[in-house]
C-alpha cells in the first residue's frame, strides 16, 4: 500500500509545523497543495526521475485520495521537498533540518536514477596489447555473420 496524495500533503504540512490535529485544511488549500505536489513530481519527471506517480491530464482531474504508487524509498524526498514548496504559502520558515533532509533525500533519488550517457562505438578500442598499432581502434571485420529467422545457417 502506498501513500495517497492527501497523506503526502499532510506529511509535508506537518514537516513545517502545521499538524492536522491543530490545523484544519479547507478544500481550496488541499487543491492548492495538490497542484504543488503534481508540479513537483512533474518537474522531477523532466529531470528523468520517474517514480510511478499518477500525474493528471489537467489540474481539475487530480484526486487527493488517489494512491500515488510511490516506492517507499521516495516518500521522504517527496514529503520534505513538498514542505519546502508549501511553506511560503503558509507564512512558515522551513527549519534547517527539513532543508538538509530534503537535499539528502533528493540526492538519493538522483543517485538511484543516475545512468552514464550511452554512446555508440563504431569500433572497439585496441587496448594495451596493441602498442605499435597505427590506429587506436580495431575496425569491425567485413565478414561478420548476420543471421535472423530467415538466415542461411544450417546446423546439420
Amino acid at each position: 500500500m502506498s501513500y495517497t496524495k492527501r497523506q503526502l500533503i499532510l506529511g509535508a504540512l506537518a514537516e513545517i509545523g502545521l499538524s492536522s490535529y491543530s490545523f484544519d485544511l479547507s478544500a481550496d488549500q488541499i487543491e492548492q497543495a495538490l497542484g504543488r505536489l503534481d508540479a513537483l513530481i512533474a518537474s522531477w519527471g523532466a529531470r528523468g526521475i520517474r517514480l510511478g506517480y499518477p500525474l493528471p491530464d489537467s489540474p481539475e482531474k487530480s484526486d487527493a485520495y488517489q494512491e500515488t504508487g510511490l516506492p517507499d524509498w521516495a516518500w521522504d524526498a517527496v514529503i520534505t521537498n513538498l514542505a519546502i514548496r508549501l511553506a511560503p504559502a503558509y507564512g512558515k520558515v522551513v527549519p534547517p533540518e527539513t532543508k538538509s533532509s530534503a537535499r539528502e533525500a533528493f540526492n538519493s533519488l538522483l543517485a538511484r536514477f543516475a545512468r552514464p550517457e550511452e554512446i555508440k562505438l563504431d569500433a572497439l578500442p585496441a587496448g594495451a596489447g596493441h602498442k605499435g598499432a597505427e590506429a587506436p581502434f580495431l575496425e569491425r571485420s567485413a565478414d561478420s555473420i548476420d543471421a535472423g529467422p530467415d538466415g542461411g545457417i544450417d546446423f546439420n
